[in-house]
């Protein structure tokens, strides 16, 4: 019997930050090649063609990732979530870093005159709901 999804996303290892940069291409463009990666990534990250392989073959025994076979060339999508990512990433870090404290984290996010008015209000709906 198969495992319960959630469950099974919430014990797969986190992505390390190069893990994470391929996993942001892939939500951003869906299934793709190594090379449709390594030829997007490559203005941005200078990592060679068989580096962006092994990441993925590690991805993939994480689960982090799903292949399957086009032709010749393997094809990559993602196999978890960007937000639950997002929120997996973000505990770890309120944990590591803060103690526990979200409270602590808004204070070192949120430097006087970072942030856009569009992003505060966001924040601000946000803490309207979960006050409700």
């Amino acid at each position: 019997m198969r495992e319960d999804p959630i469950e099974e996303a919430r014990s797969r290892p986190l992505p390390s930050d190069a893990e994470l940069k391929i996993l942001r291409d892939l939500w951003l463009h869906g299934e793709s090649s190594v090379r449709e990666i390594h030829q997007r990534l490559a203005g941005e990250w200078t990592v060679g063609y068989t580096t962006i392989l092994k990441l993925l073959q590690r991805m993939l025994d994480k689960g982090l990732v799903e292949r399957r076979e086009d032709d010749r060339a393997h094809r990559y999508r993602a196999n978890v979530s960007e937000r639950h990512t997002q929120r997996r990433l973000a505990r770890e870090l309120v944990e590591k870093a803060f103690g526990g404290s979200i409270g602590r984290l808004v204070q070192a996010a949120l430097p006087a005159g970072r942030a856009r008015a569009e992003e505060l209000e966001e924040i601000r709906r946000t803490l309207r709901r979960m006050k409700e």
